[in-house]
């Protein structure tokens, strides 16, 4: 497996548990610690955890183990290390603080939408505005 497609199917696992502003950084231009970054949100310290989690358990579903982990004491800002991806789950005012994506401003990034949410929008969309459904309704009587 890349690391492109382990970083986009831990990030899917992020969105399972209603991650937001999920973004995956390419680095690989950039240094050669890592691969890709992805940097998720959450409202609250469970949800942080939640998420970790959820992206710890996924992955060892798919045969791949996280090879270190920091921050689940505090629950604001979790790191799951995978070597070629680097995890980061923040709390929503810690993301803002560290704001690695403007750190890392250099390297590519990429929004991670979530599928589901992805055809609600598109449905939504495409419904007619509720008064011309009525209209329609009564026209028809």
């Amino acid at each position: 497996m890349t690391s492109r497609t382990l970083a986009k199917k831990l990030a899917e696992l992020a969105l399972s548990k209603k991650a937001y502003d999920v973004v995956l950084l390419d680095l690989r231009p950039l240094t050669s610690t890592t691969d890709f970054f992805i940097v998720c949100s959450a409202d609250s310290d469970t949800q942080v955890r939640a998420i970790a989690d959820a992206v710890e358990k996924g992955s060892e579903d798919i045969g791949v183990s996280v090879w270190h982990t920091e921050g689940f004491q505090a629950s604001t800002w979790i790191i799951l290390d995978y070597v070629d991806v680097v995890v980061h789950v923040f709390h929503r005012e810690t993301r803002s603080y560290y704001n690695l994506e403007r750190l890392w401003s250099d390297a590519k990034t990429t929004s991670i939408e979530d599928k589901v949410e992805q055809i609600k929008t598109a449905k939504e969309q495409a419904k007619p505005p509720k008064a011309r459904r009525t209209a329609i309704k009564r026209s028809r009587k």
